[in-house]
């Protein structure tokens, strides 16, 4: 695994395609491997626990709640880790020049950084800083959720409610994965 120190993992896709279960498996991973590891979850993601990052299949691990890059610096200060692991980042506040700073910052102290999170909101439109960290990365997964109208690669996290606001929390009972022929067709 020390191939891996001070690396820029990312997982990103639609909802449903496997982000947090990967995010999970590295953490795992590295923690076998004896390596510090500290996971975060944003504040605003409530869906299944508020203090444990929850796959959809409900696999848990635990998690340090942060509402903001800050958060993840103190935690980081206090407790020296090796790796850190951040799920559903596109709910990280802040601004995205000064995150992508920070987690330079800790790429460059061989602090390795894992992070999952939605590469596009329900209406195709990426979020930034998914977009911004793509390129940088070292490893970038594209994860796919199975299409539910044709049952192939899901694209994008189709919002199943009338609700307009870019950011709005939930799960199967609000979101599906649609391909782009299923979206655009809809």
């Amino acid at each position: 695994m020390h191939q891996y120190k001070g690396k820029l993992i990312v997982h990103t896709g639609s909802m449903f395609s496997g982000k947090t279960s990967s995010l999970e498996r590295d953490i795992k991973r590295f923690i076998i491997a004896g390596y510090k590891t500290i996971a975060f979850k944003p504040k605003i993601d409530d869906r299944y626990s508020k203090t444990e990052i929850v796959t959809h299949d409900k696999t848990r691990i635990e998690a340090t709640i942060i509402e903001n890059i800050d958060g993840i610096i103190e935690s980081c200060k206090k407790n020296n880790p090796d790796v850190i692991a951040i799920d559903e980042i596109q709910f990280l506040k802040g601004d995205i020049k000064n995150i992508i700073e920070t987690i330079n910052e800790f790429l460059a102290k061989d602090i390795t950084v894992v992070i999952a999170g939605l590469d596009m909101d329900f209406s195709g439109k990426p979020f930034e800083l998914i977009k911004e960290l793509m390129p940088i990365s070292d490893y970038l997964y594209k994860h796919h959720a199975v299409c539910v109208g044709c049952g192939t690669d899901g694209w994008i996290s189709n919002r199943k409610t009338k609700e307009d606001s870019r950011i709005f929390i939930g799960a199967v009972e609000e979101y599906e994965p649609l391909c782009r022929k299923c979206f655009l067709g809809k």
